[in-house]
């Protein structure tokens, strides 16, 4: 298991103020066969100044209720639940208003730069770009000062120089960053970063979450941080949400939920990661693979390859998460009988 550092600053925080609000989110997609729900009775919120990981399997639906959020998801879509940024329900909002808030208030780092960026147009141009949208009396010398600053923010070496440069000119590193100083070119105050260390190797996977740490840390940026890698979520999160098959199964901070994991599905996880402390011939796995849309059972989505459930109990819908205590709840019925969190 990846060893969590305790956060010794935890206990003595204020309670900060809630910031995002997202309650019984459903996403549906149409498609020929039918409708298929890719998100289903998501609620979570996100407070001023704090890390929120979300981490799941791919088809999990990270990436669908993030784009809700944003109000990017294609016109098949359906969405229904609330979303709430700052009390200000942003689900129906008109699509002028929702562009004043999305890049401004609320930004994205999507996790393939160079299919995100503009090969046709300069790296400086596009962030200057980015800032304009928002700012559009700004004038071309400022404009360009901005880009530069940006840049210099996420780490890039020369940045004046770099600023005439296109993509294909960047390492993948740097185009993740190009991506980044996009993102908080207006200093949202929440940046959804979608998977922003994938295919990367791990050292440019460690500058990276340092350029966004840096960031959060001198913006104040609440960071929405969406992965398959729990390890990038011990490193940098407060809290961790688990989601399976388009359903929440567990939340907390994210001791609580490393140390002692209540759902059967996020100890599945766990296990599967590499230990340094302990020599493995085999990493453990979860047998099965996550159901297809239209394939998700009544109850847990995860009982088909949970080793301890029943169908009896897993398999009622609508279960209400239990309170583990600490802020940390499960979609578990069974948690309290499963060996090592008995009563």
């Amino acid at each position: 298991m990846t060893t969590v550092s305790p956060d010794t600053d935890s206990a003595t925080r204020e309670p900060a103020a809630e910031l995002l609000s997202v309650r019984d989110l459903t996403v549906r997609y149409r498609t020929d066969s039918g409708m298929v729900t890719a998100v289903e009775g998501l609620s979570f919120s996100m407070a001023e100044g704090r890390t929120l990981g979300i981490v799941g399997e791919s088809g999990s639906g990270k990436s669908a209720a993030s784009m809700a959020i944003m109000g990017l998801l294609p016109k098949s879509a359906q969405v229904s639940g609330s979303i709430r940024f700052r009390g200000q329900e942003l689900l129906g909002l008109p699509d002028q208003r929702l562009r004043e808030i999305r890049g401004r208030r609320i930004a994205v780092i999507f996790q393939d730069a160079l299919a995100a960026l503009n090969p046709m147009m300069s790296v400086g141009a596009q962030i200057a770009e980015a800032v304009r949208v928002h700012d559009p009396a700004m004038d071309r010398a400022a404009l360009t000062e901005r880009a530069a600053e940006l840049l210099d923010v996420v780490g890039i070496p020369s940045p004046r120089t770099r600023l005439g440069q296109y993509p294909h000119e960047f390492s993948g590193g740097m185009r993740q960053r190009v991506m980044i100083a996009m993102g908080i070119a207006n200093e949202p105050d929440v940046l959804i970063a979608d998977e922003p260390t994938t295919a990367l190797d791990v050292t440019v996977q460690a500058q990276v979450l340092d350029v966004i740490q840096r960031v959060q840390e001198r913006t104040a940026t609440s960071v929405m941080l969406i992965t398959h890698d729990l390890g990038v979520v011990a490193g940098i999160a407060d809290r961790v949400l688990v989601m399976y098959a388009g359903r929440k199964l567990e939340e907390g901070p994210v001791e609580p939920v490393f140390y002692q994991p209540s759902h059967p599905y996020t100890r599945g996880l766990l296990a599967a990661l590499p230990r340094i402390d302990r020599r493995t011939r085999r990493l453990a796995q979860i047998p099965g693979r996550p159901p297809l849309p239209g394939e998700r059972p009544t109850g847990c989505p995860f009982q088909p390859r949970c080793p301890h459930a029943v169908p009896a109990e897993c398999g009622v819908a609508d279960a209400a998460p239990l309170d583990m205590g600490d802020d940390h709840t499960t979609a578990c019925v069974r948690v309290h009988r499963i060996e090592g969190k008995g009563r």
